[in-house]
């Protein structure tokens, strides 16, 4: 019997992965049963407002970029490997919460309408249409601005005047993208494109290549210099997913240009993650605690841009740490662990240290978006 030698070859030998790809998916199936399940027994996270509402951004029945996060990961798997189980709790979601009412406008409650806008693009359900252009044209012309015309992020409780947030691109900026490219109105898609330039003009750290978390025009500074991690990885997400949406050919300006600024950023990010494969919550800070969300958001990213060939695969080391660090703070019931809660604006670094730790659908979705991305190395 002749057995040819393969192993000194990486073409030849059998691929090395993570995990079998059962264990992922049973992975994948534990972190949604998780985010659908999450709830805040003690009402410390309720957003409470003067006017009567309670925001509960932690359990599943709310309205809020928080849900928004968690459908985006769930579509992903959904898209991905056609779970009808997934579809439904997707599906369920919007029916119940359409029926309710919908939110007051805000950056972070046009959040879900990206993961609308993508089941509409699918069902072509005509109920849905209405809606998604109303929020769209609500973004475009009546949606606060700041100087220079970018996205003032107005919150459920701060209209947080002439402020920038690194975060908004996601939040609200895709959705309004996506609704343009569906309902053939390309002035949405143009607008797009700009707060992405406007957002990197005022937010990009030009000495390191990562984000500072907001700007203000008022006094025009940074607030405390944070470059902090969950906001950096919402550009690690967003970017790859944009330049795919646009699917713009690969000398068009626009496109070279977030290429090289997601570069600059990961190429910042392989020289200060933590031996766990975990960033800190402060990415240049060391004695900051190492945070969950942000890394699965960095991982999804860097593996989906690597594989669209907006990066190179030199990369993919960086990311697929990243993945072991992520699997490693996942616990047997699916949750993942150091997840810090939802972050406002710090005015100094101390803020950030002391944001608490605790069970968020956003941190269960950044986890699913990473896990699934991964799943394509099995095909």
């Amino acid at each position: 019997m002749t057995v040819f030698p393969v192993k000194h070859s990486a073409l030849l030998r059998q691929p090395e992965y993570l995990l079998p790809r059962t264990e992922l998916v049973q992975l994948i199936q534990r972190l949604t049963h998780n985010l659908v399940n999450i709830t805040d027994h003690s009402g410390e996270f309720l957003l409470r407002l003067d006017d009567g509402r309670v925001i509960d951004t932690k359990g599943w029945a709310g309205w809020e970029w928080t849900h928004g996060i968690g459908l985006y990961g769930m579509l992903h798997y959904y898209q991905q490997t056609g779970d009808q189980a997934t579809l439904k709790i997707i599906d369920d979601w919007f029916s119940t919460r359409l029926a309710e009412g919908t939110p007051t406008k805000n950056v972070n409650t046009v959040c879900p309408f990206l993961t609308l806008a993508y089941r509409y693009e699918e069902t072509r359900n005509a109920a849905w249409r209405p809606v998604l252009e109303r929020w769209a044209e609500w973004v475009m012309y009546e949606m606060p601005r700041t100087e220079q015309g970018g996205l003032q992020h107005i919150v459920y409780n701060n209209e947080n005047t002439q402020q920038l947030w690194d975060d908004t691109l996601m939040m609200s900026v895709m959705a309004l993208a996506k609704i343009g490219q569906l309902l053939d109105r390309p002035e949405f898609v143009e607008e797009a494109s700009y707060q992405f330039l406007i957002h990197t003009q005022y937010l990009m750290d030009r000495q390191t290549g990562l984000w500072f978390h907001g700007w203000t025009f008022d006094g025009r500074h940074n607030f405390a210099n944070a470059r902090w991690a969950r906001g950096n990885s919402w550009l690690t997400i967003v970017i790859p997913d944009f330049l795919e949406m646009m699917n713009w050919p690969e000398q068009h300006a626009t496109r070279r240009f977030l290429q090289q600024v997601l570069e600059s950023q990961v190429k910042a990010l392989s020289a200060c993650q933590h031996s766990s494969g975990l960033w800190h919550t402060l990415l240049d800070d060391p004695n900051s605690y190492p945070e969950a969300s942000a890394t699965a958001g960095f991982a999804y990213g860097i593996l989906k841009a690597v594989r669209k060939h907006y990066l190179s695969p030199e990369y993919l080391p960086l990311a697929e740490k990243a993945l072991r660090g992520v699997i490693g703070n996942i616990d047997e019931d699916g949750e993942l662990k150091q997840v810090s809660f939802g972050t406002a604006m710090g005015s100094d670094l101390e803020y950030y240290r002391q944001i608490p730790l605790t069970s968020m659908p956003y941190g269960q979705a950044m986890a699913l978006l990473c896990l699934t991305e991964y799943l394509r190395v099995y095909l």
